[in-house]
């Protein structure tokens, strides 16, 4: 299969409410999507990287640059038929794992509808739903905050993720656990603590969640190795596993019970695969986060979710959880009685370009051959 295309666009898609987390506000998706061109099958992929270098180190910009200056003309020409071919190619390119995981999805997309399956079958996925949370943002009111929950739980989500730092914790988790004893309910804090906040991460083993996830630095897995031994709820760790080795020493430090396999912080589909494996063979319970993708890298999300490790619910919410009008024709939806969405069928990641909206949303486009 020969590289023969490459287009790159960068979008900016409207959120329908702001995003509010640890770090800051998000109004809209900006996002980078590739179309990648061969024997006339093009496959799509998804760089859900922020403008801010508040998650990872990688903004639009940075990941603009590294793309066009340096893995599209690596990519370009070059026969791929499998995920390790794939790898060789991106192998001289340290770190930018958001950038390379566009790629990667898109080629992966390619090698499914060249093989008319799904992108789940070509991957070895095994569920078609996948049960599926909503991620709650900070919110100033906790009465309003209450009512964004009843909304969700009447909605049909069953998984609750609420938003925390060290100065919105106890009083929010505390409220929402008054009023739902039996709702399943985690706390995202996106490394906004310390130890010097020992005291407050104990008192969260009151409020029987789920999970508490990347409390601490993005990369101090001592330190949350350390925490899990004084704490009972468990750890997911997030930003701290960015590839395979991070993965092996989280699990050796036993730095957390949990992990949040988002493919594009990873590197993408071929690299999580990788450490989906090893937690299984591991007992490293996975769960399939969410990067508040288009339909593009939400489809994808599903699709790597199929596969058996994926025991928890993912962040892969309904469309319209986060936007009015998305990128592809297909949309999402909840399927209420049991909170799960349905994996795409079709081959590939198998949804279609809204080609309207599509136009309406680009930035810019570059085309490279």
């Amino acid at each position: 299969m020969k590289i023969e295309e490459i287009q790159l666009y960068q979008l900016s898609i409207p959120f329908i409410r702001p995003f509010q987390f640890s770090n800051g506000e998000l109004c809209n998706h900006d996002c980078l999507i590739v179309a990648v061109k061969s024997e006339g099958i093009i496959g799509w992929g998804e760089c859900p990287v922020f403008p801010i270098p508040y998650y990872t180190y990688e903004t639009i910009a940075t990941a603009s640059h590294i793309l066009k200056d340096f893995l599209i003309p690596q990519l370009l020409g070059k026969s791929i038929d499998s995920l390790v071919a794939l790898n060789k190619v991106f192998s001289r390119v340290r770190g930018h794992n958001m950038a390379k995981s566009c790629l990667d999805a898109a080629i992966c997309d390619l090698l499914a509808r060249v093989n008319s399956v799904s992108l789940s079958q070509f991957l070895g996925g095994e569920k078609k739903r996948i049960q599926v949370g909503v991620s709650v943002s900070m919110q100033d009111n906790l009465i309003y905050l209450l009512q964004r929950i009843e909304d969700y739980i009447q909605q049909g989500y069953q998984r609750i993720k609420l938003k925390i730092a060290p100065n919105y914790a106890i009083q929010p988790l505390k409220t929402i656990r008054e009023k739902y004893p039996y709702l399943t309910l985690m706390a995202d804090a996106n490394s906004s603590f310390s130890l010097n906040d020992i005291d407050l991460l104990k008192a969260l083993d009151e409020f029987d969640l789920l999970m508490i996830e990347q409390p601490l630095a993005h990369d101090d897995l001592l330190d949350h190795a350390y925490l899990q031994t004084l704490i009972k709820t468990p750890i997911c760790l997030d930003e701290s596993i960015n590839n395979l080795h991070d993965t092996r020493v989280a699990i050796a430090l036993q730095a957390g019970k949990i992990i949040n396999l988002k493919p594009s912080r990873v590197g993408g589909i071929s690299n999580a695969l990788q450490i989906h494996d090893l937690c299984q063979k591991a007992g490293i319970k996975l769960w399939c986060g969410g990067m508040l993708e288009s339909g593009i890298g939400r489809a994808t999300n599903l699709h790597l979710a199929s596969l058996s490790n994926f025991t928890l619910p993912a962040d892969i919410s309904a469309t319209n959880r986060y936007f009015y009008e998305d990128i592809i024709h297909q949309v999402f939806s909840l399927n209420s009685s049991d909170s799960t969405i349905d994996v795409p069928q079709g081959f590939g990641i198998g949804v279609d370009i809204n080609q309207e909206s599509f136009n309406k949303f680009v930035q810019t486009c570059d085309t490279y051959r």
